[in-house]
């Protein structure tokens, strides 16, 4: 029999996901840590390692038919680092936070006395874990809308920031053949700290224009700021 502390974490936890679970206890499996278990003497198979460890599969698999679908001329190598872009400890650690998950996490009293609430590795690992008890309860079609509603909502984002040459030559490509011109306009500072000016353009018109410490980042901030112009 449940006790009434545990049936209203469980509708705090599916009010959160947006998901209603048949089985009661994957919830709370999901967002137990290891030293909750240690610390109570339950069993380990009831922290949520092992939904962890199944969530990050699902996570994949989603995530890559996604970039897969919405992104039909991208190399196979640039998909790799957006997936990876996009289910990092860091990105993970951000999408919990959209439902406030690090909240209800149970933890050890030692872990959280340390500060274990704030740590991007135990946020992440129960977000996966939510993943994976969403996939057991209802299969892949709930798990990839919360996936998508919460990780993947904006993935053009990722691009941007990670690569953003890629993505204004991309953006540029939807018309036909282009090709980008990056060229220095200035270089200033001692050697040891220079700092270059990049402009990129396309048939001779200025698109943006970045600086940096190196000539590789000028061009990226250079072609950031193009994209954030045409976009306008």
């Amino acid at each position: 029999m449940m006790n009434s502390e545990s049936a209203a974490r469980i509708k705090k936890i599916e009010e959160l996901a947006g998901y209603e679970f048949s089985d009661k206890n994957l919830p709370l499996t999901a967002l137990t840590h290891s030293s909750y278990a240690n610390e109570r003497k339950i069993n380990l198979t009831g922290c949520n390692e092992r939904l962890e460890f199944l969530g990050d599969a699902v996570l994949e698999m989603i995530s890559s038919a996604l970039i897969y679908r919405k992104y039909p001329d991208m190399p196979e190598g640039r998909m790799s680092r957006l997936r990876a872009a996009l289910v990092c400890e860091g990105a993970l650690a951000e999408a919990a936070s959209k439902i406030d998950l690090k909240d209800e996490i149970l933890l050890g009293k030692g872990e959280r006395l340390t500060g274990g609430a704030m740590k991007p590795s135990v946020i992440s690992d129960a977000f996966e874990a939510l993943i994976g008890a969403i996939y057991l309860d209802g299969g892949y079609e709930p798990a990839a809308a919360f996936v998508e509603r919460f990780v993947l909502d904006d993935t053009d984002k990722f691009i941007n920031e990670n690569d953003p040459k890629s993505a204004l030559q991309e953006y540029l490509q939807t018309g036909g053949a282009v090709s980008i011109e990056y060229s220095v306009t200035g270089i200033s500072g001692p050697d040891h700290d220079k700092v270059f000016e990049v402009e990129v353009k396309l048939n001779g018109k200025v698109l943006g224009k970045g600086s940096g410490h190196k000539k590789k980042d000028a061009e990226k901030a250079a072609a950031a700021a193009a994209l954030k112009n045409l976009k306008k």
